[in-house]
């Protein structure tokens, strides 16, 4: 558990041993003042992240007490970097991220620590040996995400060739959806690239493998809009979707259960977005020094053909 007190303008980092006193603090929203948020959002790169920043900027707003600073930056480490710095000059009270790539990140989060500024991860996590980086991380489990997918693969189709579509490579949702699915499934993949998360992507990667691997009958999108593509892709090359080859997914987004309903899309293991209320709760306990844990798992369940029109309309992305 961490604790971050309030020191004037600045937050500093108390760690806790085991027993140790708690002590009060105050923060940034205090006294009717919102706290100030500092959030970079890696891209828009899809349905996904579009809800997913949609639900962010629906809970931080200055009716629930927050002020947001928002950067959208493309994608890009060298953009999310500059965005951090400048929070940390704009003496704000949180910063939030969701880092496009696991590494890299120890020169500007050590400027963040010492600032005395809490970082809070989302969605995605980093791979650092620096110590107190980040207060915690909120987002899904992404092995998890990667080893459901594999468990259906074994179980429903032992025997086929696996295509592995990648979303951007040395991102956190990248790297643990590929370790969890290759931890259970992986003497079954034939080949894998990166679509980078995208619809067009998935469509013209999907499309070379099919050239490359002509025995591949199933492919794992690590996210819906590339499975999307992928779907294009199988019919553009003659195949049958759901028949010649089928393909799994991870995400849950409406269009892609209408394709899993009608039997283009086989499975879809579900990433909820919607979790802009709970970092807006984890926010307020960050700027007011309490306890929070390193890490907090967004839960998400699995869709198969039998998926309901209700369940589909009931979708809010």
């Amino acid at each position: 558990m961490r604790r971050w007190v309030r020191r004037g303008a600045r937050v500093l980092v108390v760690v806790l041993a085991a027993g140790a006193a708690l002590v009060p603090a105050a923060c940034g929203g205090g006294d009717g003042e919102p706290i100030r948020v500092g959030f970079s959002q890696l891209s828009a790169e899809g349905s996904w992240r579009a809800a997913n920043t949609a639900s962010i900027r629906a809970a931080l707003t200055p009716a629930n007490g927050f002020e947001l600073i928002f950067s959208d930056d493309e994608q890009k480490q060298e953009g999310q970097i500059a965005a951090l710095r400048r929070f940390v000059a704009d003496d704000v009270d949180v910063i939030a991220f969701s880092p496009v790539v696991e590494d890299g990140w120890e020169e500007v989060l050590r400027e963040a620590r010492t600032a005395g500024v809490p970082v809070v991860l989302v969605d995605r996590g980093i791979a650092t040996d620096l110590p107190d980086a980040y207060a915690t991380h909120l987002g899904a489990d992404f092995r998890s995400e990667g080893e459901r997918a594999g468990r259906w693969v074994r179980e429903h189709a032992p025997g086929a060739r696996v295509f592995e579509l990648q979303g951007t490579l040395g991102s956190g949702a990248q790297v643990g959806r590929q370790r969890g699915f290759r931890a259970v499934a992986g003497e079954q993949v034939a080949g894998a690239a990166t679509g980078g998360f995208t619809r067009a992507g998935g469509r013209d990667v999907t499309a070379a493998a099919l050239e490359a691997w002509p025995d591949v009958d199933l492919v794992f999108a690590h996210n819906d809009d590339m499975a999307l593509g992928a779907v294009e892709a199988v019919r553009a090359a003659g195949r049958r979707p759901g028949v010649d080859v089928r393909v799994v997914s991870v995400d849950g987004t409406r269009e892609a259960l209408r394709a899993l309903a009608g039997g283009e899309i086989a499975h879809v293991v579900e990433s909820d977005p919607l979790f802009g209320e709970q970092l807006a709760r984890l926010l307020r306990r960050v700027a007011a020094g309490a306890e929070v844990p390193s890490r907090t798992v967004v839960p998400g369940g699995e869709f198969d053909r039998s998926v309901t029109a209700a369940q589909i309309d009931a979708r809010a992305y």
